[in-house]
């Protein structure tokens, strides 16, 4: 099936592109898919457009907690215009395969390493993608947009699905969540 194709969601002056493929499985909704090329198909290649993804994704979503939904896809982010860790590396991901960037997501701990605290948001699990560019996977984060260090990689996959953090049956509460990491001299 081809899918239609048509100029549409006019964002900070750019102009997106929106497939739209339906009828994929009986009974199932309509597929809605944001193809970049428009937006990062003319700049920079490689290392830069990546980069210009995550500077995208980076203005595109406000972060906040209580915007995570176990549901959200990389189209809602984008429409919804928040999201949490995994939302911002979803979109960056999409963003960099709709350019022929092959992308992985990676799901593991950052702590304040090499950073100064911020009060008030602690060390937590992230999300964050990689990408293979000359050769090599090279490490990326929409949501942070800032190299940093300290990374620790619990997981790589295709999305979150691949590789969450807890998969639970029914209704849980997390009681308490502690992780504490230290930088250690070489």
């Amino acid at each position: 099936m081809t899918p239609a194709i048509r100029p549409s969601l006019r964002s900070s002056g750019v102009a997106t592109v929106v497939a739209i493929v339906s009828g994929l499985a009986p009974g199932k909704p309509a597929v809605t898919w944001m193809v970049g090329s428009s937006m990062f198909g003319s700049g920079a290649t490689g290392w830069g457009r990546v980069q210009a993804i995550c500077d995208y994704v980076n203005a595109r979503l406000s972060f906040g907690y209580q915007h995570a939904s176990a549901t959200r896809t990389a189209w809602d982010g984008f429409r919804e215009q928040r999201g949490v860790c995994r939302d911002f590396a979803h979109l960056a991901i999409t963003l960099c395969r709709c350019m022929n960037i092959p992308a992985r997501y990676c799901t593991g701990y950052l702590g304040d390493i090499g950073i100064s605290p911020i009060p008030d948001d602690p060390m937590d699990f992230s999300a964050w993608f990689d990408v293979y560019l000359d050769g090599a996977w090279h490490t990326f984060d929409a949501r942070h947009n800032t190299p940093r260090i300290g990374r620790i990689l619990m997981a790589r996959g295709r999305d979150a699905t691949d590789v969450a953090l807890s998969t639970s049956f029914g209704a849980t509460k997390l009681a308490r969540f502690n992780v504490h990491t230290d930088e250690v001299a070489d």
